[in-house]
């Protein structure tokens, strides 16, 4: 049986030697691109199983790269490469098709857990990202937790625990007209929503307390 297939497509030479090693442990066969182009013909040429993709690089950048990549391999899993703090792009990639990112600086074997995780498994769905989201919280990194979240949203708008969170964190950043939308949304969603409904009632009522934010799932 033929190796699964990794492309890197990065402009940073160093980057792409980091990554390279990162994942040389794994039984994959490893491709680099360069620039979007080359990413396009690469992808053009043969099936790749995963794709880390830069989102910032000089000609074709990795989000026009992202919005041509269903016409040409619909099944690939593609990992963004954003810097950090680089959240509202994050959020614009994983609408767009991404499964996942990592932020510069990364920890290669992070990277390499991530795509190892992703060559065994089917693409995440509403639940992984809700979880995935939950955890992010759990170890702080609010920022990661909103592309979840957001990522959760896309897949299924219907249901109420993602405008929940996105609530709760933008508590956390001090933004409360922000967070008072979101839960109104997730009421919007299901009226009989109780965490979105508790943080509504404590966030309207005066004097407001940002503490006993329900965040209305188990945060592990």
């Amino acid at each position: 049986m033929p190796k699964q297939a990794v492309l890197i497509v990065e402009d940073e030479r160093y980057i792409r030697v980091t990554l390279s090693f990162a994942l040389a442990k794994l039984d994959v066969s490893l491709d680099i691109a360069a620039n979007g182009e080359e990413a396009l013909q690469k992808l053009a040429a043969r099936p790749y199983a995963v794709m880390l993709l830069d989102l910032r690089m000089p000609g074709l950048d990795g989000m026009e790269v992202l919005r041509r990549v269903p016409e040409i391999r619909p099944d690939v899993k593609v990992i963004i490469i954003t810097a950090y703090g680089s959240v509202e792009a994050a959020v614009e990639a994983m609408k767009l098709g991404a499964v996942d990112f990592i932020q510069k600086p990364f920890d290669p074997d992070e990277v390499r857990e991530l795509v190892s995780s992703l060559l065994e498994q089917a693409i995440h769905g509403y639940d992984n990202y809700l979880e995935l989201a939950c955890k992010s919280i759990s170890n702080g990194k609010f920022d990661a937790a909103r592309v979840y979240a957001h990522k959760a949203i896309s897949i299924n708008p219907d249901r109420p625990e993602p405008f929940n969170l996105l609530g709760g964190l933008s508590e956390a950043r001090g933004n409360r007209l922000e967070a008072e939308k979101s839960y109104r949304v997730a009421l919007a969603v299901n009226p009989s929503y109780q965490p979105a409904q508790k943080n509504l009632d404590r966030i309207t009522r005066r004097p407001y307390t940002p503490l006993g934010i329900d965040w209305g799932l188990p945060v592990k």
